[in-house]
């Protein structure tokens, strides 16, 4: 139950995903700190950084909660 409620959103808008900052060509994920510069090539479909980086994040709750 604990664990779901860390995956559903609770709807709140302040219950921020991800924003996309456009004047500064920025891509920033709130939920693992990642952010990219190269908002252009983001939406081009060059997302293997964030990718990589919400994949390291899930490993290490992965890790976590088996030491628990």
């Amino acid at each position: 139950a604990s664990r779901r409620k860390t995956l559903v959103s609770t709807g709140h808008r302040s219950a921020k995903i991800r924003t996309y900052n456009y004047p500064q060509g920025r891509v920033t994920d709130h939920r693992i700190g990642f952010t990219t510069h190269d908002l252009q090539g983001f939406m081009n479909g060059e997302i293997q950084d964030m990718i990589d980086a919400l994949t390291v994040a899930e490993n290490a709750e992965k890790l976590k909660e088996t030491e628990l």
